[in-house]
């Protein structure tokens, strides 16, 4: 009995550092909720909102982090050598917050000043240094009840009711009025505006180039018909609190029959019939990084669907993780998964669409799959923060195939050599997956570079640079002698509005289907008025301005070819 006495002491005494420890990690938890900044309910409910509409893309719902940096109150991580380091927007506080918030960094994130109010600023530096909210889960039958068959397929046309040139009608995000504006390229007029919920961040078309899909911010997917005689949204569904990527089955035989839609919120992707939106299965990505460590919000960045295998390329952003999904059996559903680098972001095909390109941002990487065999081809190293959009093929004077992806972080345009079965290309065989060329811009802040089979010039927006004249200007290589200084066109200025406070950011190029014309959005804020302003590709003349009043905060355009075919 005296023995178990004294064990049992000698236990309590071993005990007695963890119980303080413990108590000590409780004050410190205690000190840091205490050292939040305090705020109203009201003031809550705004810094959630412009959190979700304006950071959480970046810097994750739960704030860990991805192509922005992680903005938990407070965090920690053991480097390599086994220090250990830390920080956190407690650490920043308040002034120096408003800062960064106000006037935004050199790493490419954009300055608020212009589109938040100095309250709004405040109210912002204060949130992000209290613990995030985890929003709710997302189900199948949370899909289910969302799900809206507003027309019934036998009850649509059965032919083309309408005698618009559909190869050439551009899908223009309306980001801040919550809509979609599809306009006749040929005529150049506004042939119908839809409501498609907050902020569509892609428009996608079926294999048929009948459909298409939008998906929001907002979660909310839209399909909408073309055949009719002004098209028509036929059905919606959502697919969670916060989303990103679509893409429909392209492979023979599965033509419009499924769509894919991947989600910031929840970590998770979800199959639904192509002509319906009808949910069918959802399948969630959280787990392990390439590194080894357990994500809790790897959420899904870009789906492509490949034309040579019934699959879709999903990438996961968090993990660095590139799943390719089989379709062809839903209910034993195959996956390849593919290890690559954090964080992946956006990508697109090479010139032959074997070799899916995709942006490991956090990385400085980018990862290339080659579908053929499902296995990774490639990592390849680039400057800070790649950011292609779909990228852009075309054929190097000295390196032959080459893929291009501009720079967040950096102020080039990285050029990077793609293999090639032509027996002409084989001679570029050594340059293979390197980065052959920097091409040099103005400034970091690029979003998209575009160009097309027929056109000889490479297209590259600066928006979200922090000065003026590089924002609302683009910049056009010309492919024929890439040593020359890119042509710098005054976008803000051709458009002839007035001059505001606010920038009216040069946005997204995007080609005309027969490759003569480069379209560009002039995003200005929501109480600006904004344009889409047309050039002519081959003079770099201005052609014409699109200044209707509908058109409000315009930010990515997809024409119906080139979207449907994966042309740029």
């Amino acid at each position: 009995m005296t023995t178990s006495k004294s064990i049992i002491k000698f236990m309590r005494l071993l005990a007695l550092p963890l119980v303080l420890a413990g108590l000590l990690n409780s004050a410190h938890a205690l000190e840091d909720a205490q050292a939040a900044p305090s705020m109203t309910a009201q003031e809550k409910e705004i810094g959630k909102r412009i959190y979700f509409e304006r950071c959480a893309g970046c810097h994750g719902v739960l704030r860990k982090g991805a192509t922005g940096k992680n903005l938990e109150p407070s965090w920690s991580k053991t480097l390599p050598d086994g220090s250990v380091q830390e920080g956190g927007t407690l650490k920043l506080g308040t002034p120096r917050l408003e800062k960064i918030i106000a006037y935004g960094t050199e790493g490419g994130m954009v300055n608020y000043d212009d589109i938040l109010s100095k309250d709004e600023i405040n109210i912002m530096a204060r949130y992000i240094q209290n613990v995030p909210d985890v929003p709710p889960e997302f189900s199948l039958q949370d899909m289910e009840d969302s799900w809206n068959l507003i027309i019934p397929v036998d009850q649509r046309p059965r032919k083309q009711l309408n005698k618009v040139n559909l190869k050439n009608i551009f899908a223009i995000t309306l980001r801040d009025a919550g809509k979609l504006a599809l306009v006749d390229g040929d005529k150049k007029e506004i042939w119908q505006v839809l409501d498609t919920g907050y902020a569509v961040h892609i428009s996608r078309l079926s294999a048929s180039g009948r459909y298409v899909y939008t998906v929001g911010r907002d979660g909310l997917v839209t399909l909408i018909d073309l055949w009719y005689e002004v098209p028509t949204t036929v059905a919606t569904v959502k697919l969670g609190a916060d989303a990103r990527s679509v893409d429909t089955s392209k492979f023979k035989g599965y033509e419009d029959k499924y769509l894919i839609g991947g989600t910031y919120w929840p970590p998770q992707y979800s199959i639904m019939e192509g002509e319906t939106l009808k949910p069918l299965k959802v399948v969630s990505t959280r787990g392990n990084t390439v590194y080894g460590e357990y994500h809790p919000e790897p959420r899904v960045a870009s789906i492509v669907a490949s034309m040579t295998k019934p699959e879709w390329v999903v990438n996961v952003k968090e993990t660095g993780q590139i799943l390719l999904v089989d379709y062809s059996d839903l209910k034993n559903l195959k996956t390849t998964t593919i290890e690559s680098a954090k964080f992946l972001h956006d990508g697109g095909w090479d010139a032959s669409k074997r070799y899916f390109l995709v942006a490991a941002n956090a990385s400085n990487k980018v990862a290339a799959v080659d579908t053929k065999t499902g296995k990774l081809a490639a990592l390849v190293d680039t400057k800070k923060i790649p950011h292609p959009g779909r990228g852009a093929n075309f054929v190097h004077p000295a390196y032959g195939p080459v893929w291009a992806t501009g720079h967040l972080g950096d102020a080039v345009i990285s050029l990077i050599s793609t293999p090639s079965e032509e027996a002409k290309n084989a001679k570029y065989k050594e340059h293979n997956w390197k980065v052959v060329q920097e091409l040099p811009m103005l400034g970091a802040g690029n979003l998209f570079v575009k160009t097309h089979p027929k056109s000889t010039h490479l297209w590259a927006d600066l928006p979200m640079n922090p000065e003026r004249e590089n924002a609302e200007s683009v910049y056009v290589f010309d492919l024929k002698d890439l040593s020359k200084e890119p042509v710098v066109l005054h976008v803000a200025k051709d458009s002839g509005l007035p001059e505001t406070k606010a920038l009216r950011r040069a946005v997204h190029p995007e080609f005309s289907e027969d490759g003569s014309e480069v379209w560009i959005s002039l995003w200005g804020g929501k109480t600006d008025q904004s344009a889409i302003v047309i050039y002519d590709d081959k003079t770099l003349q201005l052609k014409k301005v699109i200044s209707d009043p509908r058109i409000v905060t315009p930010t990515g355009k997809f024409n119906v070819w080139n979207t449907q075919h994966d042309v740029y």
